[in-house]
């Protein structure tokens, strides 16, 4: 078995009274893919940002590489608290790469320098290193060619794939993908697809939020159904997607006929 390297236990969390993770055990091994599927207010967008700690947990724990992310404290009265120091949570954020449904680049920097702004402030690495970095990682995801363009000229599914790149520079040892392809007109969207891929097929450990479901069935190692906070249902994608054993994943499914193998 290969090792984990992403790990939560318990994790939980609550937006007021509301709680959208109820209980989250989860364990990532190195080189998987795997797909989170449900509907709309599952819990799935929360449990990445959760992952990338840009929503702190309220409850459990997050682990990386074995070791429980926080400064955890335990007060007169018997309670535990966790703290999450900026510069831990900068750390972590650099080996836990995440890709948002909108591109979030830089309007006035150029590709490669939006490609380039991580390795370079974050890492404090040389700007001709930084360079190299970058331009290694647009030609992974095909964008080579695009290294001076603004990105008011690109289309969406190119943005997306600069975006994708951008993460990639910090040399994350997960990435997560958050619906990268919900944003997009439906031209656009297997462009993204590929390139995802492509980073599959290489090796790259992820987690993706997806409702493209044939695309789940092809490139995952394991797809999990979320809904109501909790996994319903995980397998592989074989068992989850053809032959599912649950009645709240087979309806689930049936409200999405369309996709196809």
């Amino acid at each position: 078995m290969s090792q984990v390297v992403l790990e939560t236990r318990g994790l939980r969390k609550r937006f007021g009274p509301l709680e959208v993770l109820r209980g989250i055990d989860l364990q990532v091994r190195a080189g998987e893919r795997i797909a989170i599927i449900g509907g709309s207010g599952s819990g799935k967008s929360t449990l990445l940002r959760c992952l990338n700690f840009m929503e702190m947990p309220s409850e459990g724990e997050i682990l990386l590489d074995g070791t429980p992310i926080g400064v955890t404290s335990r007060h007169r009265d018997g309670q535990v608290s966790t703290h999450y120091p900026p510069a831990l949570l900068c750390n972590v954020r650099q080996r836990v790469g995440m890709v948002f449904q909108q591109f979030n680049l830089f309007p006035h920097m150029t590709v490669i320098e939006n490609v380039m702004e991580g390795p370079r402030t974050v890492k404090g690495l040389p700007r001709a290193t930084a360079r190299q970095m970058a331009l290694a990682q647009l030609q992974r995801v095909g964008l080579a060619d695009k290294l001076d363009a603004y990105p008011a000229r690109l289309s969406g599914g190119q943005q997306q794939r600069v975006a994708i790149a951008r993460a990639l520079a910090m040399e994350p040892e997960v990435m997560l993908f958050d619906e990268p392809t919900s944003s997009l007109d439906p031209e656009l969207v297997g462009e993204v697809l590929r390139s995802i891929r492509a980073l599959a097929e290489d090796g790259t450990t992820m987690l993706l939020v997806t409702h493209e479901l044939g695309f789940a069935f092809h490139v995952a190692t394991r797809v999990i159904f979320l809904a109501d906070g909790v996994f319903h249902e995980t397998g592989t994608p074989e068992q989850v997607l053809r032959h599912p054993q649950q009645d709240r994943t087979r309806a689930f499914l049936a409200s999405h006929a369309e996709f196809t193998f």
